[in-house]
């Protein structure tokens, strides 16, 4: 038995394990881009060791695409089969890992709420559950798992990871003074904190403060270079939103081709909702996008039968309909409904009854058709928060429906507008 850097039993006798265990946690919690050569290099020192074989079951269940999910659950099944050894934390982060695997959200929750009760230093822990929390819109809850565990951690080395959390949590609550105060607690304890960092973009977005955002975003943009894809290409996204927001839209193309798209792990998930977004909004400012849809959409093939995250799949199906692969949204469409017939009663009720009618709309949108855009998507808006992604992202779907009310009040269609320009 050993103790890692949050000061937690670890079922391991192998100091290399914990070495590297340790550098996995700051890499984990820091969004940096050595996490996987850390947590491997854990497990080439003790295979044995059953949470970090849970830590690398999580880390490639969080890439959610099927390729990194069978190697996700081959690790999973080595922890589960030395979890009777391992000590009561490992057992029921283990035991979460594998309810998100299984798709029981809501099982996987206890599980991280109870770590953060009992053992409060779990940072990991506390970050898969906000991780759950934000894809199911809950945003006082993804605080409060955060919160609860601030005073154990006043001493903490991972103090400022933990204030980057509030932060973020704070801000999806509305609570922007106070998001604001303690994204800088963070930044002053550690300016290489990019989801400190992220928290206060997300804060002066929400204030209305492009020319802020930019100055804040492109001052900490140095300290980017060791993140993984999805963090670096997401907070030059935050950058390129504020430019478009002061209608500087040749920036913005140009972050997207050196950064948001550029940089991007071309394969990665959340790498290319980033990119379908950002072209997204640019298009609804009447903005000629060229060849991107065409390009970035290719990439898309193997998502068609993943389905791990409904707010991921809406981006999927729109930037397919705009780049014309109807034969690919027709199995996508096709794959949901067998889908939502597999998984757990408690997603059901999203992929059919909220992800499917919002997909028509997305549909009819991204093909001019405003009127069947209007009636898809307007009863479903004030639901869709439920299916995830932040304040921001959020804001997004209604600005699809504004745009096709006032499209459909011109009868006017921009598609056809950009075609012929």
């Amino acid at each position: 038995m050993m103790t890692d850097a949050q000061e937690l039993a670890v079922r391991t006798d192998s100091q290399d394990t914990i070495t590297a265990l340790n550098q996995f946690i700051n890499q984990a919690l820091y969004y940096g881009n050595q996490a996987e050569p850390a947590i491997l290099q854990a497990l080439r020192a003790d295979s044995t060791c059953a949470i970090a074989q849970a830590y690398a079951a999580a880390y490639y269940l969080s890439q959610e695409t099927a390729i990194a999910r069978q190697t996700g659950m081959i690790h999973l099944k080595v922890a589960q089969q030395y979890a009777a050894t391992a000590t009561e934390r490992e057992q029921w982060y283990i035991r979460a890992i594998g309810a998100w695997a299984r798709g029981a959200i809501s099982e996987a929750i206890d599980l991280h709420e109870a770590i953060a009760l009992k053992y409060p230093q779990d940072l990991i822990s506390v970050q898969q559950g906000q991780y759950h929390y934000f894809y199911r819109g809950e945003s006082e809850r993804l605080l409060k798992i955060a919160q609860k565990v601030l005073p154990e951690n006043a001493d903490s080395p991972y103090l400022h990871y933990l204030y980057g959390m509030i932060a973020f949590g704070l801000e999806q609550c509305g609570e922007l003074d106070q998001a604001l105060n303690v994204g800088l607690q963070a930044i002053a304890l550690n300016r290489f904190d990019p989801w400190a960092q992220h928290a206060i973009a997300h804060v002066l977005e929400e204030q209305n403060r492009p020319a802020a955002g930019i100055a804040w975003m492109e001052s900490h943009s140095d300290t980017w270079q060791q993140c993984n894809s999805m963090l670096y290409t997401h907070n030059w996204w935050h950058i390129a939103l504020y430019y478009l927001a002061l209608g500087n839209v040749e920036k913005v193309l140009a972050l997207y081709d050196q950064h948001v798209w550029g940089r991007a792990d071309s394969f990665s998930s959340k790498d290319q909702v980033g990119a379908i977004a950002t072209l997204l909004r640019l298009e609804l400012q009447g903005v000629e996008v060229g060849q991107r849809w065409n390009s970035l959409a290719p990439y898309l093939r193997s998502r068609l039968h993943e389905h791990n995250l409904p707010f991921q799949d809406l981006h999927y199906v729109y930037a397919l309909a705009r780049a014309g692969y109807n034969h690919w949204v027709n199995d996508l469409m096709q794959s949901w409904t067998a889908h939502a017939e597999r998984i757990p009663s408690e997603s059901q009720q999203i992929w059919l009854e909220i992800v499917q009618p919002v997909a028509k709309g997305l549909i009819a949108h991204a093909q001019g058709n405003w009127s069947v855009t209007i009636a898809h998507l307007k009863s479903c808006l004030t639901k869709l928060h439920t299916v995830g992604g932040s304040r921001t992202q959020q804001k997004l779907f209604e600005q699809i429906y504004q745009h096709a009310v006032l499209q459909n009040q011109s009868r006017h269609s921009p598609w056809q507008a950009l075609k012929a320009g």
